[in-house]
């Protein structure tokens, strides 16, 4: 197993750690009676020792539906933002808080009061994938899960702004036939695949299908066989018949696709540049050391202020509903 570690210096100031972190940190979930919820983007050790393993909107259920004291969210910041929204008397722990979000960045919440100003009349569709005052700001939430099954309940004469990711958007649009305002934010990650190095990636593995998360490109997303949310192509590949696939999403996913599918070949999607580009950098900051030791120390937590919270509980609510 492969855990990312802090650096030699920085875990002699911080203190001696044990030797088994896989026993220690069972040993505080027990004694905090904490939960650990992991996106499928962490590293695999964290994936492992995690309670729950989901995309957006299954670690937004998993966070609504528990009863442990102490959520420790192994994820990035609006995620646990999320959970602190639904659970306000918990104690949300992020063993990163360094660990945001390229997406949610592109969307600052006085630049999107403006553009909601702008558009008077409309319903705001946010997704997820955006900070606690953009979710305040919007009628409801949505995840590349359920986004084109909430825009499917919306009253054709309604007119909609949909935010923070163009892409998404962009593929609702297509699958709805409506027409959305879009906010033109996006993910580093999943706009750094290469179409070019795809199709050569296709041609040398004809057997291969291509499998595609909604948040990238049109040009990438035109080459898929399949384009769903992170569990969906987690889902399809476990279902499929075929043996080979080439996945355009954050590689962490691989993880559970060879668990679930171990006589399978996954192949991922690779950037434009010669780098590691396609692996989310603020997914990565958080390690196994991180979480042990946001666990030992109960920080760093998640705080808002109770206006933004209710304020944003209302749209995620109505997500949850809509999602059934």
């Amino acid at each position: 197993m492969f855990t990312t570690a802090l650096p030699q210096r920085e875990k002699e100031q911080l203190g001696t750690f044990p030797l088994d972190l896989f026993t220690a940190i069972t040993e505080l979930k027990k004694e905090l009676n904490a939960v650990i919820l992991a996106h499928y983007y962490q590293e695999p050790d964290i994936q492992d020792i995690a309670d729950y393993i989901g995309d957006s909107l299954q670690l937004a259920r998993a966070a609504a539906e528990t009863n442990a004291d102490v959520i420790v969210f192994a994820g990035v910041h609006f995620m646990a933002e999320t959970a602190k929204i639904l659970n306000p008397d918990k104690l949300v722990l992020l063993p990163d808080l360094d660990a945001g979000c390229s997406l949610a960045d592109t969307c600052p919440p006085q630049e999107f009061a403006a553009f909601k100003a702008a558009h008077p009349g409309h319903l705001v569709i946010s997704y997820i994938n955006c900070t606690a005052e953009i979710k305040a700001m919007s009628d409801i939430i949505c995840t590349s899960s359920n986004a084109v099954k909430i825009v499917q309940q919306i009253p054709k004469e309604q007119p909609i702004i949909f935010a923070p990711d163009r892409n998404l958007g962009r593929y609702v649009m297509e699958q709805t036939g409506r027409d959305m305002v879009l906010w033109q934010g996006s993910c580093i990650v999943h706009e750094t695949f290469s179409e070019k190095k795809i199709v050569q990636l296709k041609i040398a593995n004809p057997e291969a299908e291509i499998i595609a998360h909604p948040e990238c490109e049109a040009s990438v997303l035109r080459h898929a066989d399949y384009i769903g949310s992170t569990a969906a192509l987690l889902k399809y590949c476990q279902d499929s018949k075929s043996s080979k696939f080439i996945v355009a999403t954050e590689p962490g996913i691989i993880h559970q696709m060879q668990k679930v599918a171990s006589e399978k070949q996954f192949i991922p999607a690779p950037p434009e540049n010669n780098c590691n580009c396609n692996e989310c950098p603020f997914m990565r900051l958080n390690t196994m050391d991180k979480l042990y030791l946001a666990m030992k120390n109960r920080t760093p937590e998640i705080t808002m202020s109770e206006e933004i919270r209710s304020a944003a509980l209302l749209p995620m609510q109505r997500m949850l509903e809509m999602s059934k």
